[in-house]
């Protein structure tokens, strides 16, 4: 599929976005739930599989649990991507040894099938809700890629949805089932280091400034027009999507129209285990402050923070200071002791050796531990609650945005988390929303 132009890429641009909106829809999304969870057409009645968004998240961490599941099968991949596409069809067929998989650039086509009961969006940031939220009102199951919002009224829509329609949903975040992080997660809610007094939390650097640009022709396998959606129309650049018929980092990742950078993309992780071990996953704290450095003005077209410090308080007097680093960690303070956890390298410590070898007891909390797919799987199966429902990611979310919007508002925030607004900046308010309008608005009946 090639780049849509003229009347008929606007067409195809505003059709996409409308199923959010509700009128004339190019694929009718009834709000009913199925009444099986399992496709009636899925082979040995696994769980049927849409895969959207076929890059090298998808390709390298998602698609292949799915496939070595016992419980589900891969029935479609999409992608705007058509080098893209074609590369994920061909695994799929490959691993089932037959042509079976349904290969499609329209994302509606797979939320519209009555025999796929699942989605797994691996799409860039900025169409997660509009997808998501079309999903789960047709009914179907979503694991979604964190970050999952580009806003805090974003994450409140489609955590409402989700609600509203009682689907599985599952923030995609496999920091929580890390070793380290579960273990120091039960050791802290069980109180083996004493009342929590300050959590530390480190993500990596990693963005940085450049970018060209320039406008250059859309390659001919992308349908530039529908990957962009819901995010600011701008002249295509190889810098702005992602590289042709590669799976590098994309710049999209370091662009504010379509991502946040890792103030969102690493934060999503290691607070999520934040708000975990401090038992406040469907609240937040109450106040936030930051600061952080931009790009320099005229340095290129990726904008997001290179850096940034923040701090949170909670009501019952915790800090949590988060700010990049090295890499990623953990470090609760407590007041019998701390342990330091960091993710994906590095040894577990403590104030205390003895601490990391308590056993516990049969009475204590205990935390699920799954990994993120076979999670999925699981809640799909048992009519369960997954380990970050949207409920959670978008609480988790909502942290790494307000930390943003107070790096750049340049003051410290009181924060409301039961109603999720700033008690004393209407300005700050404003920006719990995307700065633009596009044909698809949050003021959407659920």
């Amino acid at each position: 599929m090639g780049r849509a132009s003229g009347k008929r890429a606007g067409r195809t641009r505003r059709e996409a976005l409308r199923v959010l909106g509700g009128a004339g829809l190019a694929v009718a999304f009834p709000s009913i739930v199925p009444s099986s969870v399992f496709g009636k057409n899925a082979p040995s009645g696994r769980i049927a599989v849409g895969m959207v968004g076929m890059g090298r998240q998808a390709l390298y961490a998602n698609l292949k649990p799915f496939l070595f599941s016992d419980e589900a099968r891969v029935v479609a991949v999409c992608d705007v991507d058509r080098w893209r596409l074609a590369k994920a069809k061909a695994e799929v067929d490959k691993h089932y040894g037959n042509s079976d998989c349904l290969a499609t650039g329209d994302w509606r086509e797979v939320v519209g099938r009555d025999d796929i009961d699942a989605i797994m969006n691996s799409t860039p940031d900025h169409w997660h809700v509009p997808i998501s939220v079309a999903a789960v009102r047709r009914g179907k199951h979503v694991s979604c890629e964190k970050p999952l919002t580009l806003s805090v009224a974003e994450g409140r829509v489609l955590a409402d949805a989700v609600a509203k329609y009682g689907v599985t949903f599952r923030t995609d975040s496999e920091c929580r089932t890390d070793a380290y992080m579960h273990r120091v997660a039960e050791l802290v809610r069980n109180g083996y280091v004493g009342a929590i007094r300050r959590i530390e939390v480190g993500v990596p650097t990693g963005d940085i400034a450049g970018g060209l640009a320039t406008p250059t022709p859309v390659p001919a396998e992308l349908d530039y027009d529908m990957w962009t959606g819901p995010a600011p129309q701008r002249p295509y650049a190889v810098d702005r999507v992602h590289p042709p018929q590669a799976y590098t980092r994309p710049g999209w990742m370091r662009c504010r129209d379509t991502c946040e950078g890792m103030v969102t993309n690493w934060g999503t992780h290691t607070l999520d285990v934040t708000q975990l071990l401090h038992n406040s996953e469907r609240t937040g704290p109450v106040s936030v402050e930051g600061k952080g450095e931009y790009p320099a003005p005229g340095s290129g077209l990726w904008n997001v923070l290179l850096n940034f410090q923040v701090q949170y308080r909670y009501a019952d007097g915790v800090i949590v200071d988060y700010h990049t680093a090295e890499g990623a960690f953990i470090r609760v303070e407590g007041t019998d002791g701390w342990i330091h956890a960091p993710w994906l390298g590095g040894q577990m410590t403590a104030s205390d050796p003895a601490i990391l070898r308590i056993k516990l007891k049969d009475s204590d909390v205990r935390l699920p531990q799954r990994q993120d797919k076979e999670d999925f799987l699981y809640g799909i199966k048992n009519r369960a609650t997954t380990m970050a429902d949207a409920e959670v990611g978008h609480r988790t979310c909502s942290m790494c945005q307000t930390a943003h919007i107070a790096i750049q508002r340049g003051r410290r925030l009181r924060w409301n988390p039961d109603v999720e607004r700033f008690v004393d900046d209407e300005k700050a308010n404003e920006m719990l929303q995307r700065s633009y309008r596009e044909p698809w608005d949050l003021d959407i009946t659920l």
